[in-house]
């Protein structure tokens, strides 16, 4: 009898083991989205590294965005490489619908606040259909930091700074993901009159996924704009995101210290390979405010 119940018993639990493994791969499906003829998950998060992917939030979903860099590890040992400063952007975003986002921010680089609208025209289709998902990205930033004595009789609209940015992504195979990202940076207030207040580049970047849950991110801003390219330098950065649950880690090295576009785009100074490497990371948390199934990236 008992070598009957234990028999009963292992059929119940292979039975369960058998209807959890198909649960998990319909999950495993609806992510990868090979199923519905959508393909979604073409990044990990909203971020590639420093700049914004084809990714929004779902609906009523927010997300808390930590950004932090460090200082450049060529400032050597006194200041431990770098860990003896800091740089951090706290952010919050939010999807009013499923493919428009806004978000703000704040940053210790000139007291900056930022603000931004994000909306996901195009979405890849798996056949028939956009063979690209494209993104809409309009942000403006404050400087807040007080002017010098001298100067003064600087206005508001002086602190203002906006970018444009259309983002187009393809996912390519499961592992492998690019984006093409034209940008536009408008700066109310330059240096000097040699300096441009239109500032155009063109960023690209990719995502290698390595296991289900990290992946190996490049970026790069390419300076259109010949008069800036003097004086400014072309972004690099490198990442590793680590997805744990509700949470997204991604580890950073770049020659940017600023985590908003005008910084990072057409403001960098740093040289990769002067040692102008700023070691940071990114921590996106993700709250359903609606009480719906938890996303998964």
């Amino acid at each position: 009898m008992m070598k009957k119940w234990m028999l009963v018993l292992l059929l119940c639990l292979s039975a369960a083991l058998v209807q959890a493994q198909d649960e998990l791969m319909k999950i495993a499906e609806a992510n990868d989205s090979t199923t519905t003829g959508h393909v979604t998950g073409t990044f990990k998060a909203t971020r590639l590294v420093n700049g914004h992917t084809v990714e929004t939030n779902s609906a009523g979903v927010l997300l808390f965005l930590i950004s932090h860099r460090f200082g450049t590890l060529n400032s050597g040992a006194y200041e431990l490489f770098g860990l003896d400063q800091a740089t951090i952007r706290l952010g919050l975003e939010y999807g009013l619908t499923d493919r428009l986002d806004i978000g703000i921010g704040r940053s210790s680089l000139e007291k900056t606040f930022d603000g931004f609208l994000k909306y996901r025209l195009l979405q890849q289709q798996m056949e028939r259909g956009s063979p690209v998902t494209l993104t809409l990205f309009s942000s403006a930033a404050v400087r807040s930091l007080k002017w010098p004595e001298e100067e003064n009789n600087f206005e508001f609209k002086h602190r203002l700074a906006y970018t444009q940015q259309v983002l187009i992504a393809r996912k390519f195979t499961e592992r492998l993901s690019l984006q093409l990202s034209p940008t536009l940076v408008h700066h109310n207030l330059v240096r000097t009159r040699r300096d441009e207040n239109n500032v155009y580049a063109l960023g690209g970047g990719g995502r290698f996924k390595i296991t289900k849950r990290t992946s190996f991110n490049a970026e790069y801003f390419y300076l259109l704009s010949d008069q800036t390219r003097q004086d400014f330098r072309n972004g690099l950065s490198l990442g590793f995101d680590i997805e744990t649950g509700g949470h997204v880690f991604q580890l950073i090295f770049t020659n940017a210290q600023g985590m908003v576009e005008k910084f990072f785009v057409s403001q960098n100074t740093g040289y990769w390979s002067d040692g102008d490497i700023y070691f940071g990371f990114n921590i996106s948390r993700v709250f359903d405010l609606k009480g719906k199934e938890k996303r998964e990236w």
